[in-house]
């Protein structure tokens, strides 16, 4: 059986929809723990960081990817643990749209920090973020 595939400019534009779909300012938070079973159960964990992300959060796609826009960061941590995983939220923070792994800067997770031990009030930088759409 062979795989479905997308053209990449097929794949860019599935990117773009996504941000479309969970629009402007949408908020992120981080959370301690592992990533819940999927983006409509519940939190689990504590959440260390939450941030308003720019109006214009992910650049443009390219190749089917698409990568972090502008500053995200949270200028002080709501409270302290390693973070383990992220979610980002419409702009009302009701409706979780995706959610990943956390690492440090290098490690390979779905979302990259500068540090993963948070302290509380600890400002916190994400340093790596892409999406691949799938169908390559």
């Amino acid at each position: 059986m062979m795989a479905f595939q997308l053209s990449v400019t097929a794949r860019n534009a599935t990117l773009t929809a996504l941000e479309t779909e969970i629009g402007i300012n949408p908020i992120l938070t981080i959370s301690t723990g592992s990533v819940p079973a999927d983006a409509a159960t519940a939190n689990t964990g504590v959440v260390v960081a939450t941030m308003v992300l720019p109006s214009d959060w992910l650049g443009a796609p390219f190749g089917g990817s698409i990568a972090l826009s502008g500053t995200w960061q949270d200028l002080s941590a709501d409270a302290g643990g390693t973070a383990g995983y992220f979610r980002v939220h419409n702009n009302a923070g009701t409706v979780c749209h995706m959610q990943g792994t956390v690492t440090a800067t290098g490690a390979g997770g779905d979302m990259q920090l500068d540090n993963t031990n948070i302290a509380t009030g600890q400002q916190i930088n994400i340093t790596t973020f892409t999406i691949t759409a799938g169908g390559a």
